[in-house]
């Protein structure tokens, strides 16, 4: 067809430019400057979903003289899948005292928002928390961060995600096709407080409700249980359910050193539930590391003299793994 004979509506279509399509995340800016240790990158969308709220992190980067790439550690918050916030520590640690300790010893954070469970059932929190590690690998460059050395900690909810996330780096059905495509999202060590390993071996958590008022509870559908485990698989008791959301049923050989921190009078999260994964881990022939916690409830209650014990412990663990050859 030559330009003479065209149709009006096809050239004016030729000569309009194709729209770019919708970001599936966004761009880091620049940082914000706070402290003489961190400048941060906040609100950054790590994943845009279409019918999902954007997920969000906040990365906060060292100061850093030699101007070199820098680990990172992806920070998970707790709160049974149900509450909670990338921005809130748990209330027996002091506000942003594990961004800036990281800082404080080189290594950038990431802390992260995921779906809870009533906006959607597991698999999707392991997805989100995949999709923040693909982010920070495809702008690892930008951020001055080292995409080979990527950590993950996590506080009870959080701590089980990170797990998760450790123990399922080359598992490609659980990868998800959330925010950017075409990186791993395997880490390279994960520090575990108090999460659980195995959501059919927890006892029932009735004390999860008692701190509940009915205006916290007032969104949730009738006939939903509100024990986190069948919550977070859908409202279902189903054992095999439960076990694939469970770190449990993922270890194997080739997961990454672990160092799991749990106090002795956990009474929302036994023990016992680190103590499986621990016996999990050596048993497959991982570096690992169980630390009791004497006298410490849930979030280290009634052990807050030695919580900075605790926080160090982790730092220095990230230090060994991701900084040292």
């Amino acid at each position: 067809m030559t330009p003479e004979t065209v149709m009006p509506d096809e050239a004016i279509a030729r000569r309009l430019p194709t729209p770019p399509p919708f970001p599936a995340f966004q761009t880091p800016g620049t940082p914000e400057e706070v402290s003489e240790h961190s400048r941060v990158h906040r609100e950054l969308n790590y994943a845009i979903a279409v019918g999902f709220r954007r997920l969000s992190m906040d990365i906060w980067l060292p100061r850093n003289p030699d101007g070199g790439p820098v680990p990172v550690v992806v920070w998970i918050h707790g709160g049974a899948f149900q509450l909670g916030d990338r921005r809130e520590l748990p209330p027996t640690f002091q506000p942003d005292s594990v961004f800036r300790l990281l800082n404080e010893a080189g290594i950038a954070c990431a802390t992260v928002d995921y779906r809870h469970a009533l906006e959607a059932p597991f698999p999707a929190q392991l997805h989100d928390i995949k999709a923040a590690v693909r982010y920070l690998r495809h702008h690892a460059e930008l951020l001055g961060i080292d995409p080979e050395c990527i950590g993950a900690w996590g506080e009870s909810a959080g701590g089980h995600l990170a797990a998760l996330l450790g123990l399922t780096g080359g598992r490609a059905d659980l990868e998800g096709g959330l925010g950017a495509p075409g990186h791993s999202s395997a880490v390279s060590a994960v520090v575990d407080f108090y999460g659980v390993s195995s959501l059919t071996r927890m006892p029932p958590m009735e004390a999860t409700t008692s701190f509940m008022s009915g205006a916290l509870l007032a969104a949730v559908p009738d006939g939903v249980s509100l024990e986190p485990g069948p919550m977070l698989v859908g409202n279902s008791h189903d054992p095999a359910l439960l076990d694939a959301a469970s770190p449990l049923a993922y270890v194997t050989a080739d997961a990454p050193p672990f160092l799991l921190i749990h106090g002795d009078s956990d009474g929302l999260v036994p023990l016992t539930q680190s103590e499986l994964l621990a016996d999990a881990l050596a048993v497959a022939g991982v570096e690992q590391e169980l630390v009791t916690i004497e006298g410490g409830d849930h979030c280290f209650f009634f052990a807050e003299d030695q919580l900075d014990r605790i926080l160090a412990t982790a730092v220095s663990f990230f230090t060994k793994e991701l900084t040292q050859p």
